[in-house]
């Protein structure tokens, strides 16, 4: 099975408002879809941060690369662009970016 990362979208309202997190570190925009779903498009400066989930989540590395614990537990596995990790619903990752910026996409639901 071959993946590729999505290069843009198309008839998406964008919210004008970024959310920030961290100190600025992680910045993101909402995007929602024609049929209701929502996305997310942002980047992940340097640093290791920790998000809860709601619904489940996944998270499309597009560009950098960052390392990845799920649930607090288990070994770290890092991530490269073009490759993708799936969050349960009411858990929560931590996600580390060791040096550059790593941009995705993280589709809720």
């Amino acid at each position: 099975m071959s993946y590729s990362a999505p290069e843009k979208f198309e008839n998406v309202t964008v919210a004008c408002k970024a959310n920030i997190y961290f100190d600025g570190k992680v910045v993101s925009h909402a995007l929602t879809f024609a049929d209701g779903s929502r996305k997310t498009l942002g980047l992940l400066y340097p640093g290791s941060y920790r998000f809860d989930t709601g619904a489940p989540e996944k998270m499309e590395i597009i560009a950098g690369s960052c390392r990845v614990r799920i649930g607090g537990e288990g070994d770290w596995i890092g991530f490269a662009a073009g490759t993708w990790f799936d969050v349960p619903g009411k858990s929560s990752f931590e996600i580390e970016v060791p040096e550059g910026i790593a941009e995705y996409v993280c589709s809720f639901g």
